[in-house]
């Protein structure tokens, strides 16, 4: 039979268009069934445009088609790709303004803190509906989430849907150990390196080339050149004994020393509300492919060296290869808590997706960790169990939160957030419980 790959929020064209691209560059998947599913036609239409024009680009002859109706397109699928933003740029913006009133800052928001919070309440019933779709159609099919918050995203999926194939991908490992290998000057193919820990804060445990390790060669950086010492990746570093794996603006949420402070935002450089340029710029970069489909124009057929499409092609013609993948914690990183979602290499074959066990952590790591996932398993709580009491909970354990805001405050802040997502929150947690 034909392989089938399902796209799930394929109308966030611009990452369907690298995911396509990085498929279609691989001999034996020539033929494939790609299904396209948005429930926005107009973004639906132009992912199809899209994936045309690629696969003519990289001549392969895929079946290609679209639909507006989820179960017509998960059915008898071998994958799922998910991609789907709730609320899309409108919620985004929610999450950023009605904090900021507070005076509590963010620069990226869709982890961790009070955006990743609200994010993953108004993702958590398109999961639950899309699970359900899964497990009556498609039921062998394997999960590849791309969705933020990626953590709190797959620990909700495990629990409320039971699903068992599910596994939550980003490039932040990747490019993370890419960047120190320019920066030590060492080619990234030559580099040895394992990292772990949770989605956005894992950490870069071993880093080597020839057998030598390179952490000195960073810690020399991390202590001798200035502007590295203007990056929260390089401050933590020389404060924790290890980078982590995403940007300095992702990780500054997720500590309570920097964003409540004028001066580490200015000392490092921080870019309040960076994400909201992002968006603006995936919305711009949409209506820039809509026009070049529309005008007959080339498009930028380029990889973007994603796992989703590795873990594809490996599963179906057995090629080993290890990626990173968001995985729950059965016994993978021991001084983590059981039952939350860690970041840890997996191997893939045609067996599958086989995530490896590594141990324990240092334990400054391991401690900043099992706070990020106590945030996520009380907003998993409050879904699972109807429980709006534990979205303020979860609040209040934030760090970065919990550093701006006194505690009435953070209980007036959820209110309003509650208020301004309104029916994308399911109905038990809509609740406005006051101080």
């Amino acid at each position: 039979m034909t392989p089938k790959i399902t796209f799930v929020g394929a109308g966030s064209v611009v990452f369907t268009q690298g995911l396509l691209a990085d498929l279609f560059a691989y001999p034996e998947l020539d033929g494939v069934h790609v299904a396209l599913h948005d429930i926005d036609p107009d973004r639906l239409a132009t992912a199809l445009a899209a994936a045309r024009r690629i696969a003519a680009v990289r001549g392969v002859k895929p079946v290609l088609t679209a639909h507006a109706d989820r179960r017509e397109a998960l059915s008898g699928a071998d994958f799922v790709v998910n991609m789907v933003q709730i609320g899309m740029a409108e919620a985004t913006r929610t999450d950023f303004e009605v904090p900021a009133r507070y005076g509590l800052r963010q620069t990226i928001g869709d982890t961790l803190g009070i955006g990743g919070i609200f994010r993953a309440l108004r993702t958590f019933p398109f999961l639950k509906a899309l699970g359900a779709d899964i497990a009556e159609v498609c039921p062998e099919a394997w999960l590849l989430n791309y969705t933020n918050p990626m953590a709190m995203n797959v620990q909700y999926l495990g629990e409320a849907t039971g699903l068992t194939r599910v596994v939550g991908l980003c490039h932040s490992v990747y490019w993370t150990v890419h960047g120190l290998a320019e920066l030590v000057g060492v080619p990234f193919d030559e580099v040895t390196y394992v990292a772990a820990g949770v989605n956005h804060q894992a950490w870069v445990l071993r880093f080597e080339h020839a057998g030598a390790d390179l952490y000195p060669r960073l810690r020399e950086l991390a202590a001798t050149d200035g502007q590295l010492r203007r990056r929260v990746r390089f401050d933590m570093l020389r404060r924790l004994g290890y980078y982590p794996t995403e940007t300095s603006e992702h990780s500054a949420e997720y500590v309570p020393w920097y964003l409540k402070h004028d001066s580490e935002i200015e000392r490092l450089r921080l870019p309040v509300g960076a994400y909201l340029g992002i968006v603006a710029e995936n919305e711009a970069e949409y209506a820039r492919t809509r026009h070049a489909i529309a005008a007959d124009e080339p498009l930028p057929v380029e990889g973007t060296g994603e796992y989703a499409p590795q873990i594809v092609h490996s599963v179906l013609t057995g090629t080993p290869r290890t990626v990173y993948g968001n995985v729950v914690n059965r016994g993978l990183i021991e001084n983590l808590p059981a039952g939350g979602v860690v970041e840890v290499p997996c191997l893939v074959d045609g067996t599958g997706v086989r995530p490896t066990r590594i141990g324990a952590l240092p334990p400054q790591l391991a401690a900043l960790n099992r706070t990020y996932l106590s945030v996520n398993d009380l907003v998993v709580r409050a879904a699972v169990e109807d429980d709006p009491r534990h979205i303020r909970h979860a609040a209040m354990t934030d760090p970065a939160t919990a550093a701006a805001l006194p505690v009435e405050r953070i209980f007036e802040l959820c209110d309003d957030l509650v208020r301004a997502h309104g029916d994308r929150l399911q109905p038990a947690l809509r609740a406005v419980l006051g101080r």
